[in-house]
């Protein structure tokens, strides 16, 4: 199965560092220099790490063969990914990996359906559940605690706790002023 370990971010200097957004609970292992990666998009891959290190609480990347900052920018919003087993989990046992969270059934907290998860974003600010309605519409839910207290792998249901109005369609035909 396919993980992604971190998205990189806008460059950092002129030498062709990058920020690095993690996504990985053992970036010193995962990110480590002289670690090759895949990419997605896979055009821009396999990317091999030079150097690392940790800035104002922000990880610096550099990939071999991208010297100044015009390169780095070119892998901006690209992301780090690496196969893992099946089977592993995460260290942390709140943290999932996207391929055992797709499939999984959703509900509201107070047992009304809302579908199936179909796939985990990971945006800038945070990820999110794309999950595919029995209608064939889409809502999307913050993956955070507060709108997404339980996740039961065995029993193949994701919790959600919308706020008022997250899983209700938007009218299209609003009348103007």
């Amino acid at each position: 199965m396919e993980v992604v370990l971190a998205r990189i971010g806008r460059p950092h200097g002129i030498r062709g560092e990058v920020s690095v957004e993690v996504r990985t609970d053992d970036p010193d292992g995962r990110l480590a220099p002289g670690t090759t990666l895949r990419t997605e998009p896979a055009s821009v891959g396999p990317l091999t790490i030079a150097d690392g290190w940790v800035h104002s609480g922000r990880l610096i990347l550099r990939f071999e063969g991208y010297d100044g900052r015009g390169a780095a920018e070119g892998l901006r919003n690209v992301l780090l990914v690496a196969d893992v087993d099946p089977t592993e989990r995460p260290e942390d046992p709140d943290e999932y990996y996207d391929h055992q969270l797709v499939g999984l059934s959703v509900r509201t907290v107070d047992g009304e359906p809302v579908g199936e998860l179909a796939e985990v974003l990971h945006l800038p600010g945070q990820d999110v559940l794309a999950v595919r309605r029995a209608d064939g519409t889409e809502a999307l839910v913050p993956f955070v605690a507060a709108m997404v207290p339980s996740v039961d792998l065995e029993a193949g249901l994701v919790l959600v706790d919308p706020p008022p109005g997250l899983l209700t369609d938007v009218p299209t035909d609003v009348p103007e002023d």
